[in-house]
């Protein structure tokens, strides 16, 4: 069972957007992309027991990590983690059917990984996710060119000095790569330390 300081701070005011968002009076299926050590997913399984959460990874460390928290915490609404890249497309994602989810969330991915994985989240999403479904992201972003605070500036410094291919994204981009999927950025919410939730909606074709 792996652990990150950040996703220990952070789990709980993304699970309150959660609950802001979703509706939690009805079953939902719901998939994680990018689950990290399985903090979150078995985090927000705890407090939202209608939702049956998928949770998947990239890094085998970490998949290793999720099933060592769903062994932990015996979640009836946890499935078996899922090896997933995010590039690739949804067809590749472990079978999950198209139209088939009501959520899609992903945490501290878009800006430590290559811009394919990024525009893979957001064509993928809009597949699988059902008409009016629910893609939330959460970290920090750059706003129409800008990114502040200082604190951001250095940490995208010191991402893109890491791996040329990561770094803040701005919204303005995110929002028009989502828009060629069917998924329309209906809110942006301020978080702590310098983060965003952005929330995008898949608009149906009726």
């Amino acid at each position: 069972m792996l652990s990150a300081a950040a996703a220990e701070r952070n789990k709980e005011p993304i699970l309150a957007v959660l609950r802001e968002s979703v509706n939690i009076g009805r079953p939902l299926q719901a998939l994680e992309i990018s689950s990290g050590t399985g903090q979150h997913v078995t985090h927000f399984a705890q407090a939202l027991r209608n939702i049956m959460w998928q949770p998947s990874e990239y890094d085998r460390q970490s998949l290793a990590s999720i099933e060592a928290y769903r062994a932990h915490y015996q979640l009836y609404n946890v499935r078996p983690a899922i090896h997933l890249d995010a590039s690739l497309p949804h067809q590749y994602w472990g079978g999950i059917q198209s139209e088939s989810l009501d959520l899609v969330v992903n945490i501290n991915m878009i800006h430590i990984s290559p811009m394919a994985c990024t525009e893979g989240l957001f064509k993928g999403a809009g597949a699988i996710l059902k008409p009016q479904g629910l893609l939330l992201t959460y970290g920090p972003y750059a706003v129409n060119g800008h990114i502040s605070p200082q604190s951001n500036v250095d940490f995208d410094y010191s991402l893109r000095q890491r791996n040329p291919e990561w770094g803040l994204r701005d919204i303005s981009l995110l929002s028009h790569i989502a828009q060629s999927s069917g998924l329309f950025l209906e809110k942006i919410i301020d978080m702590p330390a310098n983060n965003k939730c952005l929330l995008f909606r898949k608009e149906s074709l009726v």
